[in-house]
This record gives structure tokens, C-alpha cells and sequence, in this order.
């Protein structure tokens, strides 16, 4: 009998433990391959953003030396230097601005590339100078041989020479070494005085060597509490499939970076000869890291490089593998608690011990359940049921809580790139306010030096008119017309002065803001337009229904309502209509349209209808919408267009109201 207890208690064990343990085994499983896919995922999606981030932060880069020069060349000292064609003033002028732009050389050449003042053509053209020639700065990527480097420089020859270093999965080559630079090349024009492109100033950044260049991006990348702890972000710039420029370690333990070190031939043949990006784990230099790889394209649309993000596998494997080790052991230790609780209570019943055998094979089956033993149930066998309850809802909190970790894993990565594109497009905004400024600040100090040059003698040009014409008396009668026409070129040369000053000024010219009736000023504005409307037999229609009183100066918003009629007469044809309304905006201020039925303006030169000196009409300054533009900004109002080609065109005008 006692033989027979121990077979049943035996058997009971099997029932109990057997399923226990093939689910402990399948959870662990399940929880092994979906905790590493997701994983995976989540760093192949950041590997992605960085490899983003890094391809703006270099073009971002390439951008800002260029903008960097052109502003340098527009200062007054280099303006001075050029218009004297001094050649020692402007070969110290040159040699400075290399030195503040931070550029490796500088050179003023011909358009053909020839020396500007040698008269030397060592060959070197390049498609950048004849993007040049057309007057727009431009950039970008360049490979220079050997010999072009020596021509610029001894010391910059010697800075690209990169001796191989034999690499693990590299493709094998015969050559020992790299002599080629990869540079950055900035082309800046220089026109004469009738505007025509006379000379050049053709700059670089050779990318050989440049360990401030790679690091600044890395900094940009991987900041502080960007990775795990242990792991090293890299990024390295490759001419062909040579670094050329890097941060990554020559070994794990080195802190010399692994120059001349060469990328793996199956990243070569994907990004270099198939043209495609990189995505994956990749064996870099000495180590495993999940990379980023795209090729980098020169001027002439060859693939000639690559761009590298990535940062180290091996810290996200070891803290992936001691979470599943924490993990085994805790379920190993609730397994020998079960175990012990099951051999202690199999002298129980055995209908209790079923009914948890097959709790437990539901439980296979992915059901979420627990047991529920009768409370006529031994003390053993509850308190092994109870035991085992827990176990499960441990496993589920683990679950649970490695899911919630997921989920704030991918928010993290959402938010740090929302971020980092905010600050790429503060980056951007800043500088484009830094190139405006340093536009107006040139176009200041040359209307300045231009009115004070230019109204004496119209002055004295005019005063001497009447002279003549009262001298002639009669006689001047003949040449009435020819005499008048002076009279009205001067004018009109003294309207473009004062256009000038204003727009570079705005600030000369933003009197005080007071209290006004946008309504009365429309009214009074018609009669200063009549003749310019009657010419064409042009209809001006009002429909001004505004009851809020704005803030503003009535003599400027009688200039920008002027300014918007007169272009709309000159886009109308004969018989045309132009419509001037007027609506209260939210309790905020006023909203002003000023509409015609006229050709429109093209969708691609929409945004460039408020840049100083863009006209389409004949004898326009091209300065009319860049005042208005002014003036509506000195008094915190907004301005806006939309048109359509053939159909007409609506400029929107949002004034604030007057706040006592």
C-alpha cells in the first residue's frame, strides 16, 4: 500500500511539475524573442534618426562656411580692396578671411580658374565655377588629386596622405595608401561694375584628417544620456571606402582614432556600388555597432564617399542578457518554491491536484487564469495553488511592465527627434536672420554713402533746369518736352534713393503708433490714386466694414495702401477691378484686402515677391513690397498673398488694434 501511495505521489509530481515547467520554458521563450526583436528594432530606429541627424548636421555645416564667406566678402574692407583691384590688399584681404573662416585655403581666380593676378591655369576647372559664373555662391563635395592638393598647398598634400591599415572584412586592394583629399569646396563670385561675374574666390575645408569636423557633429548626435551606459557613438566621414575622418577607436582599448581603416566589403558593395543606405549591425574597424551608412555625393553626382553613424552593440546585449538572467533566476527560484510546495502537498487529494493540471494546460494555450481551489482543499495544496498564483502574476508584471518600457522607449525617441528638428530649424531660422541683417547692414552703408553722393547734384541739376528754362524764355519752348523728361528722371532718381534709405533703415522712419480709422484712410487713399486708376478706366471698389481702431502711422499706411494699388493697376488691364475691404479680426485688430482681377503672380516666384530689388514690371526698383514689408513689421502687423496665375491676386494685411 505504501509502494502504491508513492507511485500516485509520484505521478501526482509529473501532473504537477511537467506542465508547470513546459510553460515556464515557453514564456521565457516567448519573452526572449519578442524582448530582442522589439529591442532590435527600437536601435535600428535610432541608428536611422542619428544617421538623419549626422546628414544635416554635415550639410548644415557645408551651408554655414559658405554663408560665413559670403559675408566675409561682403564687408567693406574686402568691397574696398576689390573695386581698387589693389593686389596686395587683396591677397592680406583673402589670407584674413581664410584665417576667420576657419578654411584650409583660399585663392581668387578667374571664372576659367585661372590665378586672377598670375594669370596661371594649373587646369583645375571645376562644375562649380560655372555655377559661379551666373552669380549664386554655391558648395559642395570635391575630390582633389594628389597633385591639385600640392598646387594649393605642400602642407595640405601631406595632411591627405593616409597610410592603409590592413582592416578585418575589408575588400583587399594592391595600394598601401590614400592620397586624395576630400574637400569641401566653396565658390564665392565677384561681379564688376556692370554686374557681370569677373572674378571668384574658391575656398575648401579639406575633410582628411578633420577631427573637429567629425567630433562637433558627434556632439550633435550622441549628447549626454543619448545611450546606454557604456556604449560609444562614432561617425566618420569615408573617401571611397577609406576613413578618412573618424572617432572610432583603432582598437578597443586605443585612443587613436582608426585613420586609414577601411569599411567592410559588404557595406561597400551595398552603399558605394549599389547606391543604397545601410541599416543594420555592421563588424566596424574592431567591434560590433549598429550603423548607419549613406553614400556622400560630389558636384558631379558620383558616388565618391559615405557618411557613418553608429555606436557600440555590445553594452544593449549585455544589459538585454542580464535583464533575461534576472529573469531565469527569479522563475527558477519560484520554481523550486513550487517544486517544494508540490512534493510537500501531494499527500493531498488527488481531484484537487486534476483541477490544477488543468488550469495549467489552459494556461499553455496563452489563456490568462488562475487556480481556485475548493475550500474544503488541503492547506498544502492551497497554499501551492496560492503560491503559484503569484508566480504568474509576477510573470505578467514582468510583461507588462518590459511592454510599458517599450512604449516609453519610442516616445523618448519621438521626442528627441522633434527636438533635435526643432533645434536644426532654429539653427536654420537663426542663420537666414543673420544673412538678412548682414544684407541690410551692407545695403546701409552703401545707400547712405550713394544719397549723400547722388542728392547734391540732383539738387543742383534741378535748380539749374529753371535757370535754363527762365534764360531761354520763349525759346525754351522748343525743347519743352526734353527738359520736363529731365526733371521727371531726377525725381525719379531721388525716389529711388528714398526707397533705398527706407528699406535699409526702417528704423529712421518708424515714428510713433497712434490711434486710427483704416476706414477714413482708405478713403482719403483713393483720391491720391484717381489719376493712376483713370488711366486705365480701372474700377476701385470699397467695401470697408472694419469698427475697431488700429494702432499705426496714418502717412506710412498710406504708402503701403499706394504701394499695393499702384502694382495691382499695373497687373490689370484696361477696364479692370480692384477691390479694398476691410473686416474686424477677432477683437484683435483689423483685417485688410487689397484684390484684383489682374494676370496673378507664378506659384515659383511667390516667394520672392518681398525681396529688395525683384520687380516684374519695367522701371519698377523692386523695393515697393520690400518697404511695405518694412513698414508693416515696424508697426507689428502681418502681410500675406495668395494668387493665382491668370485669375488675380489678394493681398491680406493683419493690423493690431489701438491699445490705450
Amino acid at each position: 500500500m505504501l509502494s502504491r501511495l508513492r507511485s500516485i505521489r509520484q505521478r501526482l509530481l509529473v501532473l504537477v511539475l511537467l506542465p508547470l515547467f513546459l510553460m515556464t520554458c515557453v514564456l521565457l521563450a516567448l519573452f526572449y524573442v519578442w524582448t530582442s526583436e522589439v529591442g532590435y528594432r527600437h536601435l535600428l530606429m535610432k541608428a536611422s534618426t542619428d544617421l538623419a541627424v549626422t546628414q544635416e548636421s554635415f550639410n548644415n555645416t557645408q551651408a554655414s562656411y559658405l554663408t560665413r564667406l559670403a559675408l566675409r566678402a561682403q564687408t567693406q574692407r574686402f568691397q574696398d580692396a576689390w573695386r581698387a583691384r589693389d593686389e596686395a590688399a587683396l591677397v592680406q584681404t583673402v589670407s584674413d578671411i581664410r584665417d576667420q573662416v576657419g578654411l584650409d585655403y583660399i585663392q581668387l581666380i578667374t571664372p576659367q580658374g585661372c590665378g586672377y593676378f598670375s594669370g596661371v591655369c594649373r587646369g583645375t576647372g571645376s562644375p562649380l565655377f560655372v555655377s559661379a559664373t551666373a552669380g549664386q555662391p554655391v558648395s559642395g563635395i570635391e575630390i582633389f588629386t594628389q597633385q591639385r592638393l600640392q598646387s594649393l598647398s605642400p602642407e595640405l598634400a601631406q595632411r591627405a596622405l593616409l597610410p592603409l591599415t590592413a582592416t578585418e572584412k575589408a575588400r583587399p586592394v594592391d595600394r598601401d595608401t590614400e592620397d586624395r583629399g576630400m574637400v569641401v569646396h566653396l565658390v564665392y563670385p565677384l561681379p564688376d561694375e556692370e554686374g557681370r561675374t569677373e572674378a571668384l574666390l574658391s575656398a575648401g575645408l579639406l575633410m582628411n584628417g578633420n577631427a573637429g569636423f567629425v567630433d562637433r557633429i558627434k556632439e550633435t548626435v550622441y549628447g549626454s544620456g543619448s545611450l546606454a551606459f557604456g556604449s560609444v557613438g562614432t561617425v566618420t566621414i569615408f573617401l571611397d571606402d577609406v576613413r578618412i575622418s573618424t572617432n572610432v577607436p583603432a582598437s578597443q582599448d586605443s585612443a587613436v582614432r582608426a585613420l586609414g581603416t577601411r569599411v567592410s566589403d559588404q557595406v561597400r558593395k551595398k552603399v558605394l556600388e549599389q547606391g543604397e543606405r545601410w541599416l543594420d549591425r555592421a563588424f566596424v574597424v574592431s567591434d560590433w555597432y549598429i550603423s548607419g551608412y549613406q553614400p556622400i555625393v560630389d558636384i558631379r553626382g558620383e558616388r565618391v564617399g559615405m557618411l557613418y553613424a553608429g555606436f557600440l552593440e555590445a553594452p544593449f546585449e549585455q544589459e538585454f542578457y542580464s535583464w533575461v538572467w534576472q529573469l531565469i533566476i527569479i522563475t527558477g527560484a519560484i520554481m523550486l518554491i513550487c517544486t517544494w510546495l508540490a512534493v510537500w502537498g501531494a499527500k493531498g487529494i488527488y481531484r484537487p491536484v486534476e483541477a490544477m493540471v488543468g488550469v495549467i494546460g489552459r494556461i499553455r494555450q496563452g489563456r490568462r487564469e488562475r487556480i481556485d481551489l475548493p475550500v474544503t482543499t488541503s492547506s498544502d495544496l492551497m497554499t501551492l495553488g496560492t503560491e503559484f498564483n503569484l508566480m504568474l502574476d509576477q510573470v505578467e508584471q514582468q510583461h507588462d511592465h518590459i511592454q510599458q518600457a517599450a512604449e516609453q522607449l519610442e516616445m523618448k525617441v519621438a521626442e528627441r527627434t522633434l527636438a533635435l528638428n526643432e533645434h536644426i530649424k532654429l539653427l536654420q531660422r537663426t542663420r537666414e536672420q543673420l544673412v538678412a541683417k548682414g544684407k541690410l547692414a551692407a545695403i546701409g552703408e552703401l545707400t547712405a554713402g550713394i544719397a549723400h553722393e547722388i542728392n547734391n547734384p540732383t539738387a543742383v541739376i534741378l535748380g539749374y533746369l529753371d535757370l535754363l528754362v527762365v534764360e531761354l524764355g520763349d525759346a525754351g519752348d522748343q525743347v519743352k518736352d526734353e527738359v520736363q523728361l529731365i526733371v521727371q528722371q531726377v525725381e525719379r532718381i531721388r525716389c529711388i534713393i528714398n526707397d533705398l534709405l527706407q528699406f535699409s533703415r526702417p528704423g529712421d522712419h518708424s515714428p510713433a503708433l497712434v490711434a486710427l480709422d483704416l476706414n477714413e484712410i482708405v478713403r482719403a487713399t483713393e483720391l491720391l490714386v484717381k489719376h493712376d486708376l483713370g488711366q486705365k478706366q480701372i474700377r476701385l471698389k470699397m467695401d470697408l466694414r472694419a469698427g475697431c481702431q488700429v494702432a499705426g502711422n496714418r502717412q506710412q499706411l498710406q504708402q503701403v495702401l499706394i504701394n499695393l494699388i499702384v502694382n495691382a493697376t499695373a497687373a490689370v488691364g484696361d477696364n479692370g477691378r480692384i477691390t479694398v475691404r476691410s473686416r474686424d479680426w477677432r477683437n484683435n485688430g483689423v483685417l485688410l484686402s487689397v484684390s484684383d482681377n489682374g494676370c496673378g503672380i507664378a506659384a515659383d516666384l511667390l516667394g520672392r515677391i518681398f525681396d529688395p530689388f525683384f520687380s516684374r514690371t519695367s522701371g519698377g526698383t523692386g523695393l515697393g513690397l520690400s518697404v511695405t514689408y518694412s513698414i508693416l513689421q515696424s508697426m507689428n502687423a502681418e502681410i500675406n498673398v495668395r494668387s493665382r496665375e491668370g485669375h488675380g491676386t489678394t493681398f491680406f494685411i493683419w493690423i493690431p488694434a489701438y491699445k490705450a
